[in-house]
This record gives structure tokens, sequence and C-alpha cells, in this order.
């Protein structure tokens, strides 16, 4: 009898160790403690929801399923872009969802991430079993390739046909945005002159071409997948989003991996309407 109260008492001591350990904490942008109950409230009122993961990140990924699967439950239907993919792949993926190609012909014809089966397969597999739509919306990275190399320019050049896959031309582009410049001033002065703007353009271009594609396929609740690079503090996909169109009714969400996750950082306040702060020794995918 007493072995066994012992054996009771290590073992709720140990669930609530196991309590304590958060996985991950859910604060507004101001830093307010919320939940993920809330979050998704307000994500099942907007348009268009933008969830920003840290690409490694085991946790963001598994929660980006949670917000898919929690839009689909409240809405009745969710279409899903996803960075992820580019758009020259569309026609793979709608035959893959449709079930006229099996999963071996989409990993080998479609530019597929390496970490596709571990982190973003959950996500395809789920809209194949509930048949809700998945849009790819990045450019070609051979567009953005040529951006970064020869200049924005030179995308006039690329075949009219080629042109279907980029943002109608001419590209718009701030470079005077937080995130352009950011990256602008990290690159300072290395490689060609020219390498750094060329490389924030070269982004401006994905963020671009994913706002074309949502809003070509634009068919509500709409949640889009992407490094949180590409939505954080409104820019990036969203600035062209609203932009385009003012009356969407846009929600953000973005990971951020911190040692204490009890409190959001300073630095992580404003990234988004609602912030995700995961502990950052989580396990990475790759």
């Amino acid at each position: 009898m007493k072995k066994l109260l012992v054996c009771c008492f290590l073992t709720a001591t140990l669930f609530t160790y196991a309590q304590d350990k958060a996985t991950y904490k859910v604060f507004t942008k101001e830093g307010k403690p919320s939940d993920f109950t809330t979050m998704m409230k307000e994500s099942a009122k907007a348009d268009l929801t933008f969830f920003g993961e840290l690409h490694d990140n085991s946790i963001a990924h598994w929660l980006e399923l949670q917000v898919m699967k929690d839009l689909f439950a409240q809405r009745g239907s969710v279409t899903i872009g996803m960075e992820m993919f580019e758009a020259d792949n569309q026609i793979i993926i709608d035959e893959y969802l449709a079930g006229l190609i099996d999963e071996k012909l989409l990993l080998s014809e479609a530019k597929v991430w390496d970490n596709y089966k571990n982190d973003y397969k959950p996500l395809i597999e789920f809209a194949k079993e509930n048949k809700q739509r998945v849009i790819a919306t990045n450019v070609p990275r051979r567009y953005a390739n040529i951006v970064y190399k020869k200049g924005i320019d030179q995308l006039n050049t690329i075949a009219p046909e080629a042109k279907n896959w980029i943002a109608t031309l001419p590209i718009i582009i701030d470079l005077t945005l937080s995130g352009y410049k950011s990256m602008i001033d990290q690159m300072g002065g290395h490689g060609a002159p020219g390498t750094a703007d060329n490389m924030a353009r070269s982004q401006a271009v994905k963020d671009a071409t994913m706002a074309h594609f949502i809003l070509k396929n634009k068919s509500f609740p709409f949640l889009h997948v992407n490094g949180s690079y590409h939505s954080q503090n409104s820019e990036g996909i969203v600035w062209y989003i609203k932009k385009a169109d003012a009356k969407i009714k846009i929600i953000t969400l973005q990971v951020v991996e911190q040692k204490d996750i009890n409190q959001l950082e300073e630095a992580n306040k404003g990234l988004a309407d609602y912030v995700i702060a995961i502990p950052s020794d989580i396990i990475k995918t790759y």
C-alpha cells in the first residue's frame, strides 16, 4: 500500500511538472496573454488568415494544422495557400487532390521542399480528405533568381506564357518597407554593387506573386502558410493584399522562439495580431 501511495505521488508530481512545461503560449500584438480558442474565434471572422511559421519548428507545423482544422470546423470550408509550392505546379497539386496521380508522382514532379513529408504533408492530406482547395502561391524560384542576379527589369524579357506564374508586371516595390530595408542593411556591402537591393527585390517579387495568387483564387476563409518574414508587421504579402483590396479582412498569426515563453519579449510585440511564443529549445524538424 505504501509503495502504491509513493507511486501515485510521483505520477501526480510528474504530471504537474509536465503541465508547467508549456509547448507554446499565445499573446496579443500588445503582449497580453491570450489563448488558442480566442485566437481562432478572431481568425474565423476574418477572410484571410496568415500563419507566419519558422520553417524548422515542429510545434509551428503542428499548430498550423490545428488552425486549418479549426477554421474548417468553424466555417465549413477552408482554402489553403502555401509558399512551399510554386505557382507553375498548381496542376500537379490539383491532380493529386483529385486522386488522378499518387504521392510518388507528386513528390517527383512538384518541387516539394525537403521537409515536405514531416511538415507539410499533413496539411495536404487534410485538404485531400476533406475536398478542400490548395493554392500554390509562390513565384517559380527561377524568376526570383533572375531578379536577384540580373535585376527586376529582366522579368520583361521572359516568355509571355511564363508571365502567367508571376504577379502582373510592372511590380511595384517599396524598398523603404522595414522588412526589405532590414534585409538590405544586413547584407551591407556584401556581393556585387546592387546585390542587396536585388535580393530585397527578389523577395518582393515573391510577396507580390503570393498576393496575386491569393487574390486570383480567393474563396474565403483562406489560410496562407508562409515563412514569418513574408507577413510580419503586416508587410510583405499582406502589404500587397491591402494595396489591391483594402476591404479584405486580414488577421496575422506568427510564431516566435523564446527561451522563456511566460512573457512576450519586447522585440516580438507587434509582429502580428497574435504572436505564438514557442520554447527556443524545441525539437527542430531538420
